[in-house]
């Protein structure tokens, strides 16, 4: 069996989109599963739109999410180098080549006559092609042109009849007519490949056995199987994924909130969650699982489970994967995962963690239980680290108004304040005891103890909350509660 060999090459013009972050996770989840390599190419030749940062980040992205290639940037390979802006001179040199065979040709065609092409064809109502009149230029006009430095691009010849079959491993075979086709630029006058020249050139060359890539390049592929032919490459297996849509099935854009994978870390999901459900969409692993590891995806993964339809983006339950994420992982791991949305916050400074840690984790630990975010972890962590500066106004009108409310506070204030262990497991027992010696709904003194110590109606246990904070910060805010209640 030859040897599984397929890349994900980006271009970097802005961050890691999620499309492209599934794109990277389905190739090397192929790769793994059958032993092969996965390669890192950054396509750079777009020189107009290249910005500077996006390798740096796509590279950041990719490590972040656990994808590691076994060739490209910063490991090198036996087939770099794995830009392609350090590779022109292949490229110019396979173009040359064409030319010599007769399989391309010079088009000296200004901007101001391709343009007036366009315009006679749109007049007409045709899609745009060109019309190949230099392919038709003598050996002595070219030689003219050329020496009187007329600027040109190399242009491939292509099929004008027949059809081009792409045998692809989702979408099993599609057909395209060569009339719809036309001469397209692989030479640019600046000597820079275009996209379905440079990566049919790069993909020979670094022995890629199979492109699996999103389903909007399809249309490129009859265009590239040509370009193979001509080139006399052997064809590699082609495998197109179908495209994510947003929730009203349009193209997903930024006003649908987060796209990049930078967006997402930034507003606190989990790497596993966000490559979980990338890979949910578009694959079914079978059955009803929904939560599973990279190494689980790998054992199973196969281009026949990869739907042909649109996959939807779903915000939801990306954020309900999270949550299983959350509170399952390794409670050391989630509160070092929540730091910096900590420190962000203003609740903690850097100097802080080592000697803080261990309650950090507490907080963390109570809090993960019942949010989905790493921020929410944060945003609910507040007062934990700070003082209250106020309290819940429909708490306040619910809980705070009630006629025996200050009396209840102030046992239960009591009641703690004679406690000598302050656990989880034994501040519960006192509340209990309480509760029984008063005859009273737990409801009755749990929600005002809550509202007291957090300012809140909702959070983690009361009791998570009391044994967090210790005895001397739980007395001082039920004294000020009392105070409040009383100003009232």
């Amino acid at each position: 069996m030859e040897e599984i060999r397929v890349r994900f090459a980006p271009s970097p013009t802005g961050y890691l989109h999620i499309g492209g972050a599934r794109t990277a996770l389905f190739n090397y989840f192929f790769a793994k599963r059958y032993g092969g390599k996965f390669i890192l190419r950054i396509e750079d030749t777009d020189r107009e739109r290249f910005k500077e940062d996006s390798v740096k980040q796509i590279i950041s992205s990719l490590k972040w999410l656990g994808i590691e290639w076994d060739e490209g940037p910063e490991i090198g390979g036996r087939y770099g180098p794995y830009f392609q802006s350090e590779r022109l001179e292949l490229y110019r040199r396979e173009a040359q080549r064409l030319v010599e065979e007769g399989k391309a040709y010079y088009c000296f065609c200004t901007e101001e006559e391709t343009v007036m092409e366009r315009k006679i064809q749109n007049s007409i109502k045709v899609p745009y092609r060109y019309s190949g009149k230099c392919s038709t230029l003598s050996k002595e006009e070219i030689e003219a042109n050329i020496k009187m430095g007329k600027p040109y691009v190399i242009r491939i010849k292509l099929p004008r009849k027949g059809i081009t079959e792409v045998s692809d491993l989702i979408r099993g075979t599609v057909s395209f007519d060569n009339s719809q086709l036309d001469d397209y630029i692989i030479l640019k006058s600046n000597n820079m490949p275009t996209y379905n020249f440079a990566c049919v050139v790069d993909d020979h060359w670094m022995k890629i056995s199979h492109v699996i890539r999103a389903e909007e390049h399809l249309s490129n592929t009859p265009k590239q199987i040509l370009m193979y032919k001509a080139l006399g490459y052997e064809i590699p297996k082609f495998a197109h994924i179908s495209m994510i849509l947003a929730p009203d099935r349009s193209k997903l854009s930024k006003r649908h909130g987060a796209t990049s994978v930078e967006e997402f870390k930034e507003q606190g999901y989990l790497k596993e969650a966000i490559v979980n459900y990338l890979t949910l969409l578009g694959w079914a692993p079978g059955g009803n699982e929904e939560i599973f590891s990279i190494e689980n995806t790998v054992k199973k993964f196969s281009l026949d489970r990869v739907s042909k339809t649109a996959a939807i983006y779903d915000i939801n339950k990306l954020s309900w994967i999270n949550g299983n994420y959350l509170r399952s992982l390794d409670i050391d791991y989630i509160t070092r995962e929540t730091i910096p949305f900590f420190i962000e916050k203003g609740l903690i400074s850097e100097d802080e963690i080592e000697y803080k840690y261990n309650y950090i984790k507490r907080v963390v630990s109570a809090v993960r239980e019942k949010v989905k975010l790493l921020s929410e972890i944060a945003d609910a962590s507040e007062y934990f680290f700070k003082d209250i500066d106020e309290y819940d106004p429909k708490g306040v009108e619910k809980r705070f108004k009630k006629d025996n409310v200050v009396e209840l506070l102030t046992k239960g204030k009591l009641a703690l304040e004679k406690a000598s262990d302050f656990s989880v497991e034994a501040v519960e027992k006192v509340y209990r005891d309480l509760i029984d010696e008063l005859g009273i709904k737990g409801g009755d003194i749990i929600h005002p103890t809550r509202l007291a110590l957090s300012g809140r109606t909702v959070g983690p246990g009361l009791f998570d909350i009391i044994s967090i904070l210790g005895k001397e910060e739980c007395l001082r805010r039920m004294d000020k509660a009392i105070e409040f209640i009383n100003n009232l």
